[in-house]
């Protein structure tokens, strides 16, 4: 299970990184913003595509971060230019406000703080939905993919047929990981992904091809998986175009 709970205590940036792991093979694979060794978990490097993911966080009455980062969130392209992705679990029965931090590192929020609006979760969600969004409020005037940019959210896409980079935010540290590989069908519903370290707090975290298209979300079987070696996600299909359209036209 990625996400084992929320955090409600405050807690000290983390040092260090996430050590690299020896490569065990030569294989290299275009994913995001640039090729990279096939399943070989790092910290993510400072990037405008890599602003685009975040944390999520508990808010203060003043719209402060409270406590520890929970889950991962992502800016996807819509019309009103304020949604982002992240898995069901992470924003169904969490109660009280909640902020997204993106491209958030060591205890800075360097693009803002933006607070969480209405919520588009799937009703009666499931493993097999566990993919929801939710609306940005405007901050300062503008909207958050006005000042990150957003990764286009596409469904119907074959498992596989190319590498993916999934960024997220273990709640143990304080910087984003990545790492980049070739998912594989789980079940007809379900894709999986071999990426050491990923933990709790990575659950919504995006699964990005080459061609900068949000084609997978952590979470799904076993909210994410049981180990932090292999994570999943639902096959974006027909129902998780529905749930996009609908919070788009929102």
């Amino acid at each position: 299970m990625k996400r084992t709970r929320i955090p409600v205590t405050s807690r000290p940036a983390l040092l260090g990184a996430v050590v690299m792991l020896a490569l065990t093979s030569a294989s290299v694979a275009a994913a995001d913003d640039g090729p990279g060794p096939l399943g070989v978990t790092a910290v993510a490097g400072v990037s405008a595509r890599g602003a685009r993911v975040g944390a999520l966080f508990r808010a203060d009455r003043g719209g402060r971060l409270a406590g520890g980062h929970y889950c991962t969130a992502s800016v996807v392209h819509s019309p009103h230019r304020d949604l982002i992705v992240t898995a069901a679990h992470c924003l169904d029965g969490v109660r009280g406000d909640l902020v997204f931090a993106p491209g958030y590192r060591d205890g800075w929020a360097p693009y803002g703080v933006w607070k969480l609006g209405a919520r588009v979760v799937p009703e009666g969600w499931d493993e097999d939905s566990d993919v929801a969004f939710a609306h940005l409020d405007e901050r300062g005037g503008r909207r958050v993919e006005d000042v990150v940019g957003g990764n286009r959210f596409v469904t119907g896409t074959t498992t596989g047929a190319t590498a993916v980079t999934v960024t997220g935010y273990p709640d143990a540290r304080e910087v984003p990981i990545r790492c980049t590989n070739k998912p594989v069908a789980h079940s007809r519903t379900q894709q999986r992904i071999a990426c050491p370290d990923f933990t709790g707090g990575t659950s919504g975290s995006p699964w990005i091809n080459g061609d900068g298209e949000v084609v997978g979300v952590l979470g799904g079987h076993e909210r994410g998986g049981s180990t932090a070696d292999v994570s999943y996600s639902v096959v974006l299909g027909r129902g998780a175009a529905r749930l996009y359209e609908r919070a788009a036209a929102g």
